[in-house]
């Protein structure tokens, strides 16, 4: 068995990871550090997981050095702390904000305050399966993108490879209330939040730096919070380079996505869920892309979805190392979500 520790084990994205690495069948949950609940056992915070696990809370100072490390750990605090983990661990995958962008002045545009630890940032590989498989395999150092930079990504990446779209594209993306985490304030409670759809990023998103280095596009992003806990979905609204029909368009997704685990095609005429909805990708580490073409502007929306705490956050996690092990990519999130929920 692998030995895993998770650093932020009491948070949302801490507490997928629990869930997912309990279930795993060659990684063992050793190390759920978290300063503030230190021998609390991990039921109390997590209560999905009664009966699954006896395990408790651990403090920085007295985990054990694991093989794989998970650092979900605030942005612009976990680049101070991964020289301490480093030494403690094989392979650490992180899954803040820290070390996702290559540039340390975009960091510093995007974030508000310097790199303190711009040496680094080479180390990391990018967490994106579906392009970095061969970089990601044997990796030490990893990062994950955020959830609805994935999603961005995942929808735009194809055009974007292909020369099929121009240069500047928008992005409006919706998230529910976890994507905020555990520890959110004043406007994530249900009585602010409760019926709302609240334009938190009418521009400027900061998801928009990860999607502009991925795909090369220029990217201009906006966000609202919604009122589901999970989720995330992404519109993106780009200009065709050329004339394209429907089944030319599918067959470019088709080709980028059609092999690979965890990433759906779904743009259908009719029905209930002919374009990605997150709702049914709850607990799931899918993405499901599509679009929608007009044909007479000449313009398409690509749209994609994801559970943002599995796919968006520790799922993406879990599969890279799945491949940075050589195993089964779908191994521990076969899971395929809920319907109806």
């Amino acid at each position: 068995m692998i030995r895993a520790g998770i650093v932020g084990a009491s948070g949302y994205i801490g507490g997928e990871l629990c869930r997912i690495l309990l279930g795993h069948p060659h990684l063992e949950l050793v190390a759920p550090v978290s300063r503030g609940m230190a021998g609390r056992r991990l039921d109390g915070v997590h209560p999905n997981l009664r009966a699954l696990t006896d395990l408790a809370f651990v403090g920085p100072d007295d985990a054990p050095d694991c093989d794989v490390l998970f650092l979900a750990t605030p942005h612009r605090e976990t680049m101070a702390m991964v020289p301490r983990w480093a030494g403690r661990a094989g392979c650490l995958v992180d899954l803040s904000a820290d070390f996702r962008l290559t540039d340390p002045e975009v960091y510093e545009r995007y974030y508000g305050t310097a790199h303190t630890a711009p040496e680094l940032l080479p180390e990391f590989v990018t967490g994106w399966p579906e392009r970095y498989r061969k970089d990601l395999a044997g990796a030490d150092r990893i990062s994950v993108p955020g959830c609805m930079a994935t999603a961005a990504i995942l929808a735009l990446y194809p055009l974007a490879a292909a020369g099929l779209v121009e240069d500047r594209v928008s992005v409006d993306g919706r998230i529910g209330s976890s994507g905020s985490g555990s520890g959110a304030g004043p406007m994530n409670l249900h009585a602010e939040r409760s019926g709302a759809m609240r334009v938190f990023a009418p521009a400027g998103h900061r998801h928009e730096a990860e999607v502009a280095q991925a795909t090369g596009l220029t990217v201009s992003m906006s966000a609202t919070g919604v009122e589901a806990v999970r989720g995330a979905q992404v519109l993106c609204r780009a200009t065709l380079t050329a004339e394209l029909r429907e089944p030319e368009l599918r067959r470019v997704y088709r080709d980028c996505y059609g092999a690979e685990p965890f990433v759906r095609v779904v743009a259908q005429r009719r029905g209930l869920y002919r374009l990605p909805e997150p709702k049914i990708l709850s607990g799931s580490n899918f993405c499901d892309v599509g679009f929608a073409l007009d044909a007479d502007r000449g313009q398409v929306v690509a749209v994609a979805a994801l559970d943002n705490l599995v796919k968006g956050a520790a799922g993406n996690a879990v599969q890279c190392v799945n491949i940075r092990q050589g195993w089964p990519e779908r191994l521990g999130l076969e899971f395929p979500g809920l319907h109806p929920l």
